[in-house]
């Protein structure tokens, strides 16, 4: 054969090779993608919660999204991944990369005594804890600080006012004069207080507004188009989300009647305060374990652990929890809990694969297991489709 004909051919055989593998691995992630499908609907019928929604991010960057049940179980609105949901505390990993953009640009170092910024506020003293306090201690939770929404009369103004807007003052300033759970930085206590008073500190520093930040910094330069703050009751493609009885606010049942909210979502800002769907939320993930925009040294510090009490062998980080499995070594990323609903979305970097699930009902004994559970469950299923084909 002549050398160009030689070219030709081995050209031809190259591209005829490349599409066969493209065709075979669409099949394949088809073939994935209906044994999810499966399980999931299984799952949903089975323990009876009205709806779900999973992304899965695979290690080749392919996502695959899909939903069961029900977004709307009184009129029967079908659940579609591209629903969204209240995320609860997974907001607070959007947070936390902001802050460390902050500490990127030399605002403020970790270690840093909270009253360096705030000693000149007349309440300061007030604070549990208040000279001890430092700005890494409030990022992983061991300040000794806590939750403020289960003091004082906060629920019954929110009972009274649904549409009642807090500033974070009004939230932290529960906490004045309390005992504190710990001396500071001796335990660990998990409490969105402590993302309320970094907040306060951050925009007082840099004199930019923490949700403006998130949008600058993560919203935008990582597409999460379909994640917004939670500042008001009317959203857009919002599932509706059921309550448990017994819940810590004063509602149950649907969350969302007559096409809002049945309460003003505002005062959760640092401790969350986003609507997401499971889309942007499995991208989002493993965007933030490589985040180019936090300084190497301070992503390092972002993932040191300190022990946490959600369950065996889970730690913290800085605005992220660090969660072991038996199979696919430590995961990163954050639950979340809003009334009617519960969120999960995590990044196994042993693995290359990010996993999220969204349920439109934070009762528990419906799921029978957490929603992380169900995500090693998925993780099985998709470690196990691409070792095995």
């Amino acid at each position: 054969m002549k050398p160009k004909t030689t070219s030709f051919v081995l050209s031809l055989l190259v591209c005829l090779l490349v599409n066969d593998l493209r065709a075979q691995n669409l099949k394949n992630q088809q073939k994935l993608t209906k044994d999810l499908q499966v399980h999931l609907d299984s799952m949903q019928k089975v323990n009876g919660f009205p709806g779900v929604t999973l992304s899965v991010l695979l290690p080749n960057n392919r996502q695959i999204a899909m939903a069961a049940g029900t977004a709307d179980p009184l009129q029967n609105i079908t659940m579609r991944h591209q629903h969204r949901m209240l995320s609860g505390s997974n907001g607070k990993t959007l947070f936390i990369a902001a802050a460390l953009v902050l500490a990127t640009q030399d605002y403020y170092q970790l270690d840093d005594k909270i009253e360096h910024y705030l000693n000149d506020e007349p309440w300061f003293d007030r604070l549990p804890n208040a000279s001890t306090i430092t700005m890494r201690m409030l990022m992983n939770h061991t300040s000794g600080l806590e939750e403020y929404y289960g003091l004082g009369n906060f629920m019954s103004l929110v009972k009274q006012d649904p549409s009642r807007s807090f500033t974070p003052k009004e939230t932290f300033e529960y906490l004045f004069d309390r005992q504190p759970l710990f001396p500071a930085g001796s335990d660990w206590g998990y409490a969105d207080s402590n993302y309320i008073l970094l907040g306060y500190i951050l925009e007082k520093i840099s004199g930019k507004s923490m949700y403006d930040l998130v949008e600058t910094y993560v919203l935008k330069r990582h597409k999460l188009k379909q994640t917004e703050p939670s500042t008001k009751r009317k959203f857009k493609n919002l599932a509706v989300g059921n309550s448990r009885k017994g819940s810590p606010f004063p509602f149950e049942g649907p969350m969302v009647r007559h096409g809002k909210l049945v309460f003003n979502p505002q005062f959760e800002w640092m401790g969350g305060g986003f609507v997401s769907n499971v889309n942007d939320l499995s991208t989002w993930v493993k965007d933030l374990h490589n985040y180019r925009e936090i300084d190497p040294f301070l992503l390092r510090e972002m993932q040191v652990k300190v022990p946490a009490k959600t369950g065996k062998g889970h730690a913290y980080g800085l605005g992220i929890q660090i969660r072991p499995s038996t199979k696919f070594g430590d995961s990163y990323g954050h639950s979340g809990w809003f009334p009617g609903y519960l969120t999960d979305a995590v990044y196994f970097p042993d693995e290359d694969i990010a996993v999220a699930i969204q349920f439109n009902t934070d009762d528990i004994a419906l799921l029978k297991i957490s929603p992380y559970e169900y995500i090693l469950i998925f993780t099985e299923m998709i470690v196990d489709h691409l070792k095995n084909g």
